[in-house]
């Protein structure tokens, strides 16, 4: 695995669990810096801004949702959740949020060291710009197309395909994707996504494509190629 480097915050109260996974990451090739307390996270991003965050749920002062929701309000830096708390609950909360990905404990550091490296490699994709072989998004256009194949789809459609695609492996809720579905925020309901999803599949399909949307169950989609 080709690492990309760079700066990694842990926020965990786990003394030993963060010097593990410290000696992980420093060994693969990146810098790191440790936080026990919520309180201090946002001190912590702010003196030396990561290019990705390892969150953990459970913290003493500022548990890790209300953390994420702030990093989420200040940009897009990747964050990747950890907690023992495996309730399907919590993992909708972690993604609904905004959260990259999600881990649970107890886990193995390198499985850590390798989700580190997928989400900063998806984050540090071209702008506008995606990881799929032969997929070519054009957004002054609103045309997509597979192998040179044009894609008929709908204004919905491409909006659909676009954000998938521009994140790939991210999970995206049906709630978030409506929001990037409907400019004009109109109240639509989960079926109405996933109707939008089973149309983009089928003409992705016409291409040989239809697998590159994913379901999570429980949650929403996913964009793999």
């Amino acid at each position: 695995m080709r690492n990309l480097g760079g700066h990694v915050l842990i926020v965990e109260d786990e003394p030993r669990l963060a010097s593990v996974l410290g000696d992980y990451l420093q060994a693969a090739g990146y810098t790191q810096q440790w936080v026990d307390d919520g309180a201090l996270a946002l001190e912590a991003f702010h003196a030396r801004a990561p290019d990705l965050v390892l969150l953990d749920l459970m913290l003493p002062n500022r548990d890790g949702l209300e953390i994420c929701r702030d990093l989420r309000r200040i940009g897009q830096v990747p964050v990747i959740m950890v907690t023992a708390r495996v309730e399907e609950i919590d993992r909708l909360l972690g993604l609904e949020i905004g959260a990259d990905d999600y881990i649970c404990k107890p886990f193995s550091p390198r499985e850590v060291v390798a989700r580190v490296h997928a989400v900063l490699r998806r984050h540090r994709q071209a702008p506008g710009g995606t990881t799929a072989p032969g997929l070519l998004v054009d957004e002054a256009e609103c045309r997509a197309s597979v192998d040179g194949k044009r894609l008929d789809l709908t204004q919905v459609e491409f909006r659909l395909l676009r954000t998938l695609a521009a994140s790939p492996g991210r999970v995206y809720s049906r709630e978030q994707l409506m929001d990037q579905l409907y400019a004009d925020h109109r109240i639509v309901t989960d079926r109405t996504v996933d109707s939008h999803v089973k149309n983009l599949r089928r003409k992705l399909g016409e291409v040989g494509a239809e697998d590159w949307v994913r379901s999570v169950y429980g949650v929403g989609y996913r964009f793999e190629a």
